[in-house]
């Protein structure tokens, strides 16, 4: 794909949405990683200084698709939690409906999991200080909506469901990585059955970590 000179204000948004498109489209085959801003400029048909016009790194592009996972996830989830918690039940019942319900959504948000997990190590180096206060401020609007929903389903939990929303998220991104184990790693839970107790299962450990989260947040309170 090649491109003319963007000049208006939509071609240069068509441009902008293209260079997000095309990286998403690779987090789709690669590692966060593994995403370079010359890899990016040859897909998309651009000169990286043409990139650097839109994006002032690849770390910003990266940020920008963080907010775009997070957004896609938050309109899903409200439905989900609707189906799957019952609010006739006991707090500790619905909090663990709340952490299936959570582990089981995020499990399968695997892009938006390799995002959140880099954040700090690689999508906060080589940006501007607007760039993170930018990303800061929506990510503190996204905890807050989790907060809120999660606080409706355990109200029990007060203040201390912006907690429980913050570490789901980051425990989700934590998590996503040692359940992604290696070919060695692999190979050495085949060779040794007494070390599988360290493989975990991405939605089971979460769902595990949440609810015993929940229960102790609503215990402490």
């Amino acid at each position: 794909m090649t491109f003319q000179r963007a000049r208006s204000k939509e071609q240069r948004e068509i441009r902008r949405q293209t260079i997000l498109d095309t990286a998403a489209a690779m987090l789709d085959e690669m590692a966060v990683a593994d995403v370079s801003l010359n890899e990016l400029s040859r897909r998309v048909g651009l000169a990286k200084s043409n990139v650097l016009r839109y994006f002032e790194s690849r770390e910003a592009v990266l940020f920008e698709l963080l907010q775009r996972a997070i957004a896609t996830w938050l309109a899903e989830v409200p439905d989900e939690l609707a189906k799957g918690v019952d609010p006739h039940l006991s707090a500790r019942e619905r909090g663990d409906q709340v952490a299936a319900v959570l582990s089981a959504s995020l499990a399968r948000q695997t892009v938006l999991l390799d995002l959140l997990n880099a954040q700090p190590n690689v999508l906060e180096h080589n940006v501007s200080v607007d760039v993170v206060v930018r990303h800061k401020r929506f990510a503190v609007a996204g905890i807050t909506t989790t907060t809120d929903l999660i606080r409706q389903y355990v109200p029990e939990l007060g203040d201390g469901a912006w907690t429980v929303a913050m570490m789901t998220l980051i425990l989700a991104g934590a998590l996503s990585t040692y359940c992604r184990p290696s070919a060695s790693a692999l190979a050495a839970f085949e060779a040794d059955p007494t070390v599988t107790v360290l493989r975990l299962d991405l939605r089971a450990a979460l769902e595990n970590a949440v609810a015993t989260l929940i229960a102790g947040t609503v215990a402490r309170a």
